[in-house]
């Protein structure tokens, strides 16, 4: 078992998969957009989450619906109208957002210095 345990990355280390699905590139800027704005359409979020494309808008949000990690509602109307917002799973998030926002404030300025004397070395 253990030569297993050092093989497979799960095994290894198990927040592996959770970093995988709420860490990837654009994830985290739609996931704190829809916990912070509540329901949004997909043009809000296109606002809101600058640089990022609708192509790639699109994919995330349909990969983040798959995980259950947001609601996508299709109203049929004319013209149809689609708003996307965070299922319970996604806001159970929320207080790993928080730390990490906490994390960031206290020791980023620190990171920061790291980088500078590791890159004048």
């Amino acid at each position: 078992m253990k030569a297993e345990a050092t093989t497979d990355p799960a095994l290894a280390c198990p927040i592996g998969p959770v970093v995988d699905i709420v860490f990837s590139r654009w994830t985290t800027p739609i996931l704190w957009s829809l916990h912070a704005h509540g329901r949004q359409r997909f043009v809000e979020l296109e606002r809101r989450i600058t640089k990022i494309t609708p192509k790639v808008l699109t994919q995330r949000l349909r990969q983040l619906e798959r995980d259950g990690l947001v609601i996508r509602t299709y109203h049929p109307e004319v013209p149809p109208r689609v708003e996307y917002e965070i299922s319970e799973l996604g806001r159970s998030l929320a207080p790993l957002f928080a730390h990490l926002a906490d994390w960031s404030a206290d020791h980023l300025d620190e990171v920061e210095r790291a980088r500078q004397a590791y890159d004048t070395a």
